[in-house]
């Protein structure tokens, strides 16, 4: 059985997942972390036995690892993900991909140029419940698919949150930056489709920083579908739900919960399935990308459609009209 090396650059709170899926797959294993913080660094390096570097491309150089995982602010993607990919290693970068599409499609010159393999992490595409309700959508057992309602409510302005998240230039946006991405994801992965088209409002109401606090999108699909994503990081009661509406039915969706369906006019929850960490799952599909010389699930190409419609996001909000997604 082959054996693969991998090195984290960043130390932050995603490190551990990571590290953690990496210590359940026999193929692969971890060797380094790199991050600027030696505090940081050095307590992952000491929990998990491995490694720490202050500065990554010393770490890449001295280590050589097969594979490179990128968690590290936004704004450092592109020039990580680039540098990294011409020292031939495999990259599984940290959404968002970029910054904006310009950015996306540097990262994927690169990857294309050096013949590596890219993995973005949208997870969203590992999680059971989430599987269970592409299954449905699938399946026709509601009928057609017709409308997607999709609501997230976290308080995003918690100290425990890293002050780069709250700059423009460095996060690229605020909460749909971050959590919208996630939205986006999910309702493309779902329907199979890409975004086509948005409307959006944002507001900008939070107590730090120049990046959105909250986000009404309207957005419609290539597969037809029309969703409205609805995302507040001001103070209130937590929510991650989405509602699926079919010609014959609807059904729940709390992707780290479980999957409901509608029966007699009430929702009753469909017996969970038992999968693996979302995270190794990750891991398990690149794998595959690297030995069989194939996209993963979630690659560049696709991570850049999401981008793509964030960015449209962000100029509905600014020139307050509907904007088109262009095709990549």
């Amino acid at each position: 059985m082959a054996t693969y090396r991998a090195a984290l650059i960043g130390a932050g709170i995603i490190a551990r997942n990571h590290l953690d899926a990496l210590g359940r797959l026999q193929e692969l294993t971890a060797s380094a972390v790199a991050d600027t913080d030696e505090l940081k660094g050095r307590q992952v390096a000491s929990e998990y036995g491995i490694t720490h570097y202050p500065d990554y491309k010393e770490m890449v150089i001295k280590e050589r690892p097969d594979i490179v995982i990128i968690a590290l602010p936004h704004h450092l993607h592109e020039a990580c993900a680039v540098w990294c990919a011409e020292q031939g290693c495999h990259l599984l970068l940290e959404k968002p991909m970029a910054l904006k599409v310009s950015e996306c499609n540097a990262i994927l010159d690169a990857v294309a140029s050096s013949h590596v393999k890219l993995m973005v992490g949208h997870t969203q595409h590992y999680w059971p419940a989430n599987l269970q309700a592409k299954e449905l959508i699938q399946s026709g057992k509601l009928g057609k698919l017709i409308a997607i309602h999709d609501t997230r409510h976290l308080f995003y302005y918690g100290d425990g949150r890293p002050s780069w998240f709250f700059e423009k230039d460095k996060a690229g946006g605020g909460i749909l930056m971050n959590l919208g991405a996630h939205s986006i994801d999910k309702i493309q992965w779902l329907t199979s489709s890409r975004v086509k088209s948005v409307k959006a409002s944002l507001t900008y109401e939070g107590r730090i920083g120049d990046v959105e606090g909250s986000g009404c999108i309207f957005l419609q699909t290539t597969s037809n579908v029309t969703a409205v994503i609805i995302q507040s990081g001001y103070e209130g009661v937590a929510k991650d739900e989405t509602e699926l509406i079919f010609s014959n039915g609807m059904a729940k969706l709390i992707s780290a919960k479980g999957m409901w369906v509608s029966k007699g006019g009430q929702y009753e929850q469909v017996k969970p399935i038992v999968k693996e960490d979302p995270f190794v799952l990750q891991f398990k599909d690149l794998l595959r990308a690297i030995q069989c010389d194939q996209d993963p699930d979630s690659s560049g190409v696709y991570a850049r459609s999401v981008i793509a419609a964030l960015e449209a996001v962000y100029h509905s909000d600014e020139k307050g009209v509907e904007i088109s997604v262009e095709p990549k």
